[in-house]
């Protein structure tokens, strides 16, 4: 696949990677998509309730964490980057880093 692709396509073109039962987060662009769960909507000249922003809070802070590791594998370039080193050493670096807490959960 070459150049940029939404994040919306991409899930569309994999999902038959995943389990039909299997259920994931996303945000208000993804409403409507039976497999993603979504936070509640204002509507037009209405509020939505108490426990719907209690549900809002609750999805977003889950997600929140998963952004922050993206951020992290992005900003350190784990992915992007070649593993310079012998493959068997992988396992002591990834110990260094949580060793020396550069590395966190």
């Amino acid at each position: 696949m070459l150049g940029k692709t939404n994040d919306i396509n991409l899930f569309r073109e994999t999902r038959h990677k995943f389990t039909a039962t299997q259920k994931f987060l996303g945000d208000k662009v993804y409403i409507g998509d039976d497999a993603i769960t979504t936070p509640h909507k204002k509507r037009k000249n209405t509020e939505i309730s108490e426990l719907q922003k209690q549900e809002n809070k609750r999805l977003s802070s889950r997600r929140i964490a998963v952004e922050h590791m993206i951020f992290r594998v992005k900003i350190f370039r784990v992915a992007s980057d070649r593993f310079r080193l012998a493959g068997h050493r992988c396992s002591q670096v990834i110990m260094a880093g949580e060793w020396t807490g550069q590395v966190t959960n």
